[in-house]
């Protein structure tokens, strides 16, 4: 055939004009060799920002809870945000990083081979950026998740005895739960793996579940319910959420790990969300108590951001509509049911943290359709990993945080004296007050 006879003559064309015809095919069909994971200088500045963005919503938190508490107790409620900056970071860099991330052990806890950060350096990579940057931005979240606890329990906890729980609850709850969904544990291993994009389980429903654990060692504030105990500044309450909301970006828009489309989906779903749920808290208020209030909205806005935590890159914005409304009520409810089962969660962590993370992270299973497949996509598995997840995290969180309650108030002891709680704790614990106008 005349092409036989032209193959020759195009060959040699092909090298004449350099390109080496026979070399590229070899090559061409050859298998691709695995890529080497390089520096990303995009990805690295984002996380960097996302980092400092986590860390703003410690003093976001401070603000909120402090807002909700009586006067008297608002510097001790702000220092239980600010003092565990400084006990989790150091706690972090010695054992915390290789518990959550260390070379997996039997899928519960990783081992100690980066104990005090041993073998990273700062050509060490993770994925696409330095792993100091990847361990400095997980070290925000195990900061924040232990702070979200303080809210349970405000007003009547010893400051020593908190500073004690922090650090053991975060190395023997918040640790190894992170191993198990995002460092190679167990839970990463379902088939299908159990989904937290940024920490529904992990962060919200551990400190939720936990917080309600620490109530029942703690017991009710003195005057509780009977006595008025409104918050002394809305408006403090308020310049937290707005902060909460503009860090919680960092949180889940940074989970992606790099400067991506999935970042993006989350930064998305990040603002649909919660707008979503602090209108349905706000209606569902408007209409059980006749008045819309600003602690309400506020609220519903944490709320939201709580539920779609754990889905925010992997549900469209439509659904994080749908998750958002659904949270804003759903979490509304069981802030009512502290007045039926009488039960003093102070600034609501459980209702909110607890009841919302495990309402986003089950929802995540019903509703994935970016990067993973849910109930509505018909994959049931999924929806199944969510609910072991769940409740896996969340019976292991309470059992532990009951023992060490346990432990704690049987050696130092949880609460102040009731003559202490009534002088309140600004001045008792910390020979401080939040203000001297007079």
């Amino acid at each position: 055939m005349r092409y036989k006879t032209l193959l020759p003559s195009i060959t040699a064309a092909l090298f004449t004009a350099g390109i080496p015809f026979l070399a590229f095919a070899e090559e061409a069909s050859a298998p691709a060799a695995a890529a080497t994971p390089s520096l990303n200088t995009g990805d690295t500045a984002w996380m960097l920002i996302s980092a400092a963005l986590v860390l703003l919503m410690l003093p976001g938190l401070a603000l909120f809870y402090g807002g909700m508490v009586r006067s008297k107790n608002v510097l001790s409620t702000m220092m239980h945000s600010f003092v565990v900056m400084g006990l989790i970071a150091v706690q972090w860099i010695v054992i915390g990083y290789t518990i959550g991330f260390g070379e997996d052990t039997k899928g519960f806890f990783g081992g100690l081979n980066k104990f005090m950060m041993n073998g990273i350096t700062i050509d060490t990579l993770s994925n696409t950026i330095p792993e100091f940057v990847f361990a400095m931005f997980q070290a925000m979240f195990a900061i924040i998740t232990i702070a979200l606890i303080s809210g349970a329990v405000a007003e009547r906890i010893k400051f020593s005895a908190y500073c004690l729980f922090a650090v053991l609850w975060s190395t023997l709850v918040y640790d190894p739960v992170a191993h198990w969904v995002w460092g190679g544990g167990w839970l990463s291993k379902l088939t299908p793996a159990a989904l937290d994009f940024a920490g529904g389980t992990v962060v919200h429903l551990s400190s939720g579940i936990s917080a309600l654990a620490l109530i029942l060692f703690l017991g009710k504030r003195h005057g509780f319910p009977t006595e008025r105990m409104a918050p002394h500044s809305l408006p403090l309450t308020l310049l937290g959420t707005g902060l909460l909301w503009f860090g919680w970006y960092g949180f889940n828009a940074g989970s992606a790990l790099a400067a991506n489309g999935t970042a993006a989906l989350a930064f998305t779903t990040t603002t649909v969300a919660p707008a979503a749920a602090g209108l349905s808290w706000m209606f569902a208020e408007w209409i059980h108590s006749g008045k819309p209030s600003a602690l309400g909205f506020a609220s519903g806005v944490v709320a939201g951001l709580v539920a779609i935590t754990p889905a925010a890159g992997f549900v469209t914005p439509g659904w994080a509509l749908v998750i958002g409304a659904c949270a804003g009520v759903i979490c509304y409810l069981a802030v009512l049911m502290k007045a039926r089962f009488k039960y003093d969660d102070s600034l609501d962590a459980f209702g909110i943290h607890g009841v919302g993370g495990a309402f986003g992270a089950i929802a995540t299973g019903a509703f994935a359709t970016v990067g993973a497949t849910g109930l509505i996509m018909g994959n049931t598995g999924q929806f199944l990993s969510q609910i072991i997840a769940v409740a896996a995290a969340g019976a292991y969180a309470f059992i532990i945080t009951c023992i060490l309650a346990f432990i704690i108030d049987k050696t130092i002891g949880l609460r102040v004296e009731k003559e202490d709680e009534i002088m309140g704790l600004d001045q008792t614990q910390h020979s401080e007050s939040g203000y001297n106008l007079f």
